[in-house]
């Protein structure tokens, strides 16, 4: 296993953190427990990330034993070690803690990023909720640069995809509302039905798309803790 960190300690703490408290490493595990294999499925969910520093910290964790790199065709997967998975109560455990002492700055303006909670949202919500068929839902975001404000979330086959482009298909359901609304409704912070009722979130569609909608909106895992 790496060395990591030199803390120059015997305290395990010392050693763990030596491992996995390096800058952007507990998002990368974060990443790999919420089930990102590819590059660049780990990069959408670090888009602050440069991917040379992604990089790096794939081949530290590598060597620690924590990963593991496998080639499958012509890209390259990886996979939490029984040692990786391992970490999954204490990266849990770090987003509880924040739910419940750092509420206020998780929705501060620098840390709302639309890329982030749509590639979230593409990955959380349950397939057997949306119909069948091709679905799309247009997400626009008024406070955000005109560049990242309008999103289409595309479902068909029974998988999500995010398109920052209209993808020019018939639009089923339009949602409207400041990011920092739908991430509080995500983060378990206020409820979705308070907020289309105070009109800080529009929803426009057939009645029957509107209450599937209710449905279908996923939670963060971290809600539990909110």
């Amino acid at each position: 296993m790496a060395k990591g960190t030199a803390y120059g300690q015997f305290c395990p703490v010392a050693l763990a953190a030596g491992v996995v408290a390096e800058r952007w490493t507990p998002l990368v595990l974060r990443e790999l427990l919420a089930g990102s294999v590819r590059f660049n499925q780990l990069q959408r969910g670090l888009p602050r990330m440069s991917s040379a520093l992604l990089s790096r910290r794939l081949k530290e964790l590598e060597f620690a034993g924590i990963v593991t790199r496998e080639k499958e065709g012509r890209t390259w997967t990886y996979q939490l070690t029984p040692s990786g998975r391992e970490l999954a109560p204490v990266v849990e455990g770090m987003g509880a803690w924040a739910q419940r002492w750092l509420r206020h700055e998780m929705v501060a303006d620098e840390n709302l990023d639309p890329d982030l909670f749509m590639w979230d949202l593409s990955r959380s919500v349950a397939p057997e909720l949306i119909p069948a068929g091709r679905y799309v839902v247009q997400f626009e975001f008024p406070n955000m640069p005109a560049a990242r404000r309008r999103y289409w979330l595309m479902f068909a086959d029974g998988a999500a995809e995010v398109c920052v482009r209209d993808p020019g298909h018939e639009v089923a359901l339009y949602v409207t509302a400041h990011l920092r609304v739908l991430v509080q409704i995500s983060l378990g912070h206020v409820k979705l039905g308070e907020v289309l009722d105070s009109g800080d979130l529009r929803v426009d569609g057939t009645p029957a798309e509107v209450a599937q909608f209710r449905r279908w909106l996923p939670l963060s895992p971290f809600a539990v803790a909110a």
